[in-house]
């Protein structure tokens, strides 16, 4: 009897996937009591730690803006002497972008962030990983989300949510 080759589950090892709202409109708002260089210092110094905890250990980062979502970092992608200034980099063109995009639609007060797009985008990248090789790493998801929810995306963010939870995704 030829044994199958089984997937690796890892208790210690994540795939932390975080999504970072750059909705400028909201960014606009709190500006004078905690800025957005100050909250990605803060998420950065959390991402090193999670890369720390275990060789293994893979993060994903998701820009959350008015108008689109796209991958801006992914460590196992990048060189670990330039995880900053990668994720950096590509997040001022992230945010550049969605303000051009921004400038064209007018918004009153604080738009919503385009968080289903964001949470779909995270669970389709987890799937690839469970697909793609023999390591099965504890997923995980982290919002960080300021803007006012839309209620345009209620039923995609609900679905986003149980397919999370099918998945195991903590």
């Amino acid at each position: 009897m030829t044994t199958v080759p089984s997937k690796l589950y890892a208790d210690d090892v994540s795939l932390l996937m975080v999504l970072i709202d750059t909705n400028p409109f909201f960014w606009s708002t709190v500006k004078n009591t905690f800025t957005f260089s100050n909250f990605l210092s803060h998420v950065l110094s959390f991402l090193n730690s999670i890369l720390l905890l275990n060789q293994l250990n893979q993060v994903v980062v998701i820009a959350t803006g008015y108008n689109s979502c796209d991958y801006i970092y992914d460590s196992s992608l990048a060189a670990p002497n330039q995880r900053a200034e990668s994720l950096l980099g590509k997040l001022e063109e992230f945010v550049t972008r969605d303000e051009e995009l921004t400038q064209q639609n007018s918004v009153e007060g604080v738009g919503s962030s385009l968080l289903s797009g964001s949470l779909s985008m995270a669970l389709c990248y987890i799937q690839k990983v469970f697909r793609s090789g023999p390591l099965h790493p504890q997923p995980r998801i982290l919002c960080l989300h300021g803007s006012p929810d839309g209620p345009g995306q209620y039923v995609a963010i609900m679905n986003s949510i149980f397919s999370a939870q099918r998945s195991t995704v903590l």
